[in-house]
């Protein structure tokens, strides 16, 4: 018990050095043309010297940003389609429920 509140502090600061250890490392890795708003060796000063604070605010304004894909993405020639969009499949069906075969 005596080492309990000991403990919680060196569990932040662990968790605190290994998000200093990411950022810096997502800096480093981060292609020179798609690091946004600054340079990547002033971000890189940046995370360095203000570790925690800077580590936030290279994840808010300095990453690289993803490419998101349009979403729903429509079907387009030869995507396969949903049965009740094709309208053979609704006619072959129609004729089957009508007891054609």
């Amino acid at each position: 018990m005596a080492y309990s509140s000991g403990m919680a502090g060196v569990l932040i600061g662990l968790a605190l050095l290994a998000f200093w250890f990411f950022t810096m490392f997502d800096v480093v890795t981060s292609p020179e043309e798609e690091v946004r708003n600054v340079p990547k060796a002033l971000w890189i000063l940046i995370v360095v010297l203000i570790p925690i604070l800077g580590g936030l605010v290279w994840l808010a304004r300095g990453r690289p940003q993803v490419a998101r894909e349009v979403w729903p993405v429509p079907p387009g020639p030869g995507m396969p389609k949903g049965p009740d969009d094709d309208p053979d499949f609704l006619r072959d069906l129609d004729r089957r429920m009508r007891g054609d075969d």
